[in-house]
């Protein structure tokens, strides 16, 4: 059940949705409990340890993100927002109180819209639709099978039309390859979150001035790791070095 959580005069950000089942019971109640009482510090730890557990539910980061964000903790709230997005990236009341969070972050970069189509083949591609994908494939080889059989052993097969199996091992070989994409980037961290202010962004050499100073609780795209230090890509399109220790991959 969900109940309205006041945080301005201007923006309602929606409190904790039900999760007491399985092993997380009595630290949802005691966290939810401590969270209505305004003990903030307390309702963090105990959802953190359901968090802990990683149970594959978006509701759980979303907790935490919004008890990180009553605890005025940019970097940790936009982290757990973006986990509860990554499980459920349709999660409407988290991607509100992400970008409400965002809106603290002091000299935040701002990004850049992706190309159109960057955007649709990450959204066909989300690691989520790996299974539909992957049935749609069997279906639509079901199918041709089918067509074969319906052509070779029924009389009236012939009034199928010639292309047709063509054409249906076309959309199998489609379905399969986003299957395949999808599949690929299951469990991958394609995304991080800056943990500290001013966190320096070095060159391909990690020396000398740093090329920005990326703030804490930026969002950024990973691109490669090395080390002790890790390749990103900012909001705005840069890209850069940041060291490991300074960022949470989602």
């Amino acid at each position: 059940m969900r109940k309205p959580l006041l945080i301005s005069l201007l923006f309602v950000l929606s409190s904790f949705r039900g999760l007491a089942t399985g092993n997380y019971t009595a630290q949802w109640q005691k966290g939810t409990s401590c969270y209505e009482q305004t003990k903030y510090d307390s309702a963090a730890w105990y959802f953190e340890q359901i968090a802990a557990l990683k149970p594959r539910n978006a509701e759980v980061y979303y907790n935490l993100g919004n008890t990180y964000y009553r605890l005025n903790k940019v970097a940790l709230a936009v982290l757990n927002y973006e986990r509860a997005l990554q499980i459920d990236p349709a999660y409407k009341e988290a991607k509100d109180n992400l970008l409400l969070t965002q809106g603290r972050i002091s000299n935040r970069i701002q990004p850049t819209s992706d190309i159109f189509f960057i955007d649709w083949w990450q959204s066909i591609t989300h690691p989520k639709k790996a299974g539909a994908w992957a049935i749609a494939a069997f279906v639509s080889f079901a199918l041709i099978i089918a067509c074969i059989a319906v052509r070779r052993f029924v009389k009236s097969g012939d009034k199928l039309p010639v292309q047709l199996p063509g054409i249906l091992g076309f959309v199998c070989t489609c379905f399969l390859v986003l299957a395949f994409a999808a599949a690929q980037r299951t469990g991958m961290a394609t995304v991080a979150v800056v943990m500290q202010n001013d966190a320096p962004l070095m060159n391909n050499e990690q020396k000398g001035k740093p090329l920005a100073l990326v703030p804490e609780g930026t969002t950024v795209k990973i691109v490669s790791e090395k080390s002790t230090w890790i390749e990103v890509t900012l909001p705005d399109g840069r890209t850069g070095w940041l060291p490991q220790n300074l960022v949470t991959k989602v």
